[in-house]
């Protein structure tokens, strides 16, 4: 029960994957739990207008791609493929209905009340939602992220002409022509969705590669992969500004590092250039507490802030905006909230990019470690020799295994392959448990799997591969 002093225990500000799952765990763990959330369904962005209604389109468009095309080489011929959009905008916003709603069924299964409308502090345990005052000895700030905004390009979703990862989710039809600004994780993915639509894309990003603070080996790969798909890719390249006449967007662009400006005519434009904290309108001045250079609530390893009682999640906090991150901290915070021991590791944090093949990793890069100053080995393996992507006429990827020189410890691991975000699972788990590369390389892997490739590739750290 709560304190008497208090309407409840744990007040999480914010139901995505963060907030949602601290709200649950707290209940579990016997804490009178609320949890304030503005939107009329919970999940956050993650669930609402994220991962989950992307990786709907992008199923769907991969299915489209297939009977369009690769189906033929099995002898499966479609020769009247026909696509329709409302039927898979319908299905995806049905997946989103089902896992939202499967949100406020857990919250009604473990007690925890669901308060509708802004949270904003006006002391320490006091915070006003829709005009009521409601107090909790411990609050959890997993407000979560919005678009950043890119200046000079501004975003109307209403007109689908310049649009967010928001709007890209629910264009009323294929665009002739679309400019993705942004060359990361949410650009590429819906980049990828309308491209297989049949739209002509054009990936601008700033730097020279894509997928900042992926490997440098997946970098190079991922510039060959899109261009092989159709995409044209303008690197080093940044946008100035954007007009709109009539039902056509105008994009002035000119190289990173300075030069002649030129422009690109398009039928849709999607800004994907980051996220940045959601921490407007939350009072934080009333309880003194200052953000970070970046926007973002600074904790400790147990997620607490420097004023008693709250605490941060999530986006909020430093660290990869992943929902599975936020809910792990989510997690944790519960957990040292009711006097047990919570802990994130953010050196394991894997991250993937759910493109056609799938790019992932884990831990560091070789890059990180050549700053870090670590000495290393690495094998690599490719997706053509391991037998199960080369059955499946999948040989696009490979895998790399980073280790310590010294000790063989497994520092980190990257992949590019149909299934990549699945297979790097096994890799994380092998790092909680300080493996080395050999521990991978002796473990026994079912055949025919593409997972062999990330045994194959830990034997390569020591030279020893057998399928190359």
């Amino acid at each position: 029960m709560a304190d008497h002093k208090f309407d409840y225990d744990v007040l999480i500000i914010g139901a995505g994957p963060g907030g949602y799952v601290a709200a649950i765990r707290a209940a579990q763990l016997g804490l009178k739990t609320a949890c304030v959330e503005s939107r009329e369904t919970l999940g956050g962005t993650c669930l609402n207008v994220g991962c989950i209604p992307s990786k709907a389109l992008l199923h769907g468009s991969e299915l489209f791609d297939e009977a369009s095309g690769h189906m033929a080489k099995w002898g499966i011929k479609a020769s009247k493929v026909e696509l329709d959009l409302p039927t898979m905008m319908a299905e995806k916003t049905k997946a989103v209905g089902e896992l939202t709603g499967g949100i406020e069924f857990l919250f009604k299964k473990n007690k925890v009340d669901w308060l509708k409308g802004h949270a904003k502090f006006t002391g320490a345990n006091t915070v006003d939602v829709a005009g009521k005052a409601v107090t909790a000895k411990d609050i959890v700030i997993a407000t979560g992220s919005s678009v950043t905004p890119l200046p000079g390009v501004d975003v109307d979703n209403d007109k689908h002409l310049i649009v967010d990862s928001t709007g890209a989710l629910a264009l009323p039809k294929v665009p002739k022509k679309m400019v993705v600004i942004g060359g990361g994780v949410i650009g590429l993915e819906l980049g990828s969705v309308w491209n297989r639509l049949g739209s002509e894309v054009i990936v601008v990003e700033f730097l020279d590669q894509l997928l900042p603070g992926m490997d440098g080996d997946i970098r190079k790969e991922a510039v060959k992969i899109f261009k092989k798909q159709g995409m044209e890719l303008k690197l080093k390249t940044k946008v100035t500004g954007a007009k709109i006449k009539g039902k056509k967007v105008t994009l002035t662009v000119e190289p990173s590092a300075g030069g002649d400006a030129e422009t690109i005519e398009a039928d849709c434009v999607l800004v994907s250039i980051g996220r940045r904290p959601n921490t407007d309108g939350l009072g934080l001045d009333a309880i003194g507490l200052e953000l970070n250079k970046r926007g973002q609530i600074e904790t400790g390893h147990d997620f607490r802030t420097k004023v008693d009682g709250v605490w941060g999640i999530g986006d909020v906090v430093p660290g990869p905006m992943l929902a599975h991150k936020a809910e792990d901290e989510g997690i944790a915070v519960a957990e040292n909230i009711a006097g047990q021991t919570g802990i994130v590791n953010h050196a394991i944090i894997p991250s993937v990019v759910y493109t056609m093949p799938e790019f992932a990793g884990v831990g560091l890069t070789q890059e990180e470690a050549k700053e870090q100053g670590i000495a290393i080995k690495t094998g690599k393996f490719p997706m053509m020799a391991n037998s199960r992507a080369k059955t499946n006429r999948e040989p696009e990827g490979f895998v790399k295994i980073i280790a310590d020189a010294e000790t063989d410890k497994v520092l980190g691991a990257w992949m590019i392959a149909s299934v990549a975000g699945t297979m790097v699972a096994e890799v994380a788990i092998a790092m909680e448990f300080g493996a080395t590369s050999e521990d991978i390389a002796y473990t026994c892997h079912a055949h025919p799997t593409h997972a062999e490739a990330t045994k194959e590739a830990a034997m390569a750290v020591t030279g020893k591969p057998i399928h190359i």
